[in-house]
C-alpha cells in the first residue's frame, strides 16, 4: 500500500530488500520510487542491506506531485529508468545503490535532503556525483563502485535490523539530566551523537563520564558532525580526543542518515558490541 514517506520504518526496508532479492534474476536494474522526506534514510539502509549487489538500484521521487502539470517527477523517473538499464560492454554502468534527483546521480548513502523548496532537493556534500545529466548522461567511472558481487551469484539481504537506536544533537547548554536520560533509556543499544564542527563536544566531567558509562554498559556511541560538509577528526582537538578516549566511534564524513541506518544494520547482525564496532569500521 502507498504510504507517506514520513511513515516509513525499518519493516518497509526489509520488505523492499526482499522484493528486490526475489526479483533479482529477472531484471537488469531496479528503480525505487520514494517520498523525499525519508528517501536518504531508505536508500542508505538498502546500500548496507543488499549484499553481493551487482546491479543498479536507483532511488528517485519528486518535489512536485506527479499529478501536477509541471511536476519534476516525470524527468526524474525517466532518467532513473535509463540509468538503471545503462550498460557498457554488457555490464551495468552503475552497479550500486544510488539516488537520482534534478540532473545528478549520487551514491545513496552519501545523500541528505537539503531543501524542502528547491527542485534540487538532495545533495552529497562529501562525495562527488556519480553522473550528471544534461542533453547527455555523463557518468564518472572513477567515482562509481565496481560490482560488489558476481552477477551470476544470488543477491543476499540482511534480514534483521535493530530499532534500538537514537540520535542526539548537541547544543550549548545541554543539561546533564537530559544526557543521562537519553543514554540510560532501557534497551538502547546505539546512539549517534551529532557533535560540533570536526567532532567536538563539552569536556565537562559529567558529560564524559555519562558517555563513558553508556559505552561500558554496551551502548555503541558514534560521533558524526552537525555540519553538512566536512568530517569528524576526533584527534584534532582535545574536545574530540576525550570522546575518542572514552570509546566513542568516529563517524568520519558519514551523513546522519547513513550513520543511523548502518548502526541499525550492524546491531541487527550481532548482540556483541565489540563485533558491532568491528562491523561498523569495515567498508
Amino acid at each position: 500500500p502507498v504510504i507517506d514517506s514520513s511513515n516509513v520504518s525499518p519493516r518497509n526496508w526489509l520488505d523492499l530488500a526482499a522484493i528486490i532479492r526475489d526479483n533479482y534474476a529477472r531484471y537488469d536494474g531496479f528503480v525505487v520510487l520514494h517520498g523525499t522526506d525519508t528517501m536518504s534514510y531508505t536508500a542508505s539502509a538498502l546500500s548496507f542491506m543488499l549484499e553481493n549487489l551487482a546491479k543498479p538500484v536507483v532511488f528517485t521521487g519528486s518535489q512536485i506531485p506527479i499529478g501536477v502539470l509541471r511536476t519534476d517527477g516525470r524527468e526524474n523517473l525517466i532518467t532513473a529508468i535509463e540509468i538503471a538499464g545503462a550498460r557498457c560492454d554488457g555490464r551495468p554502468v552503475v552497479p550500486e545503490v544510488s539516488l537520482y534527483f534534478q540532473n545528478r546521480l549520487f551514491r545513496a548513502n552519501r545523500t541528505t535532503k537539503r531543501s524542502a523548496e528547491e527542485l534540487s532537493a538532495f545533495w552529497s556534500y562529501n562525495y562527488p556525483p556519480l553522473a550528471e545529466v544534461g542533453v547527455n548522461i555523463t557518468y564518472h567511472p572513477a567515482q562509481i563502485l565496481p560490482p560488489a558481487g558476481d552477477p551470476t551469484e544470488p543477491l543476499r539481504i540482511a534480514e534483521r535490523l535493530s530499532g534500538d537506536v537514537m540520535v542526539l544533537k548537541l547544543y550549548p547548554g545541554i543539561d546533564e539530566r537530559i544526557l543521562h536520560s537519553v543514554l540510560t533509556i532501557e534497551g538502547i543499544r546505539g546512539v549517534v551523537i551529532e557533535t560540533f564542527g570536526s567532532g567536538n563536544a563539552p569536556t565537562s566531567a559529567w558529560f564524559l563520564d555519562t558517555v563513558a558509562g553508556a559505552i561500558e554498559r554496551g551502548v555503541v556511541v558514534l560521533n558524526v558532525t552537525q555540519c553538512r560538509g566536512g568530517a569528524v577528526s576526533m584527534e584534532l582537538y582535545e574536545t574530540g580526543l576525550r570522546l575518542q578516549n572514552a570509546g566513542v566511534l568516529c563517524g568520519h564524513d558519514m551523513t546522519t542518515e547513513a550513520a543511523v541506518t548502518k548502526l541499525m544494520w550492524a546491531l541487527g547482525q550481532t548482540e556483541d558490541p565489540a563485533q558491532v564496532r568491528d562491523i561498523f569500521d569495515s567498508n
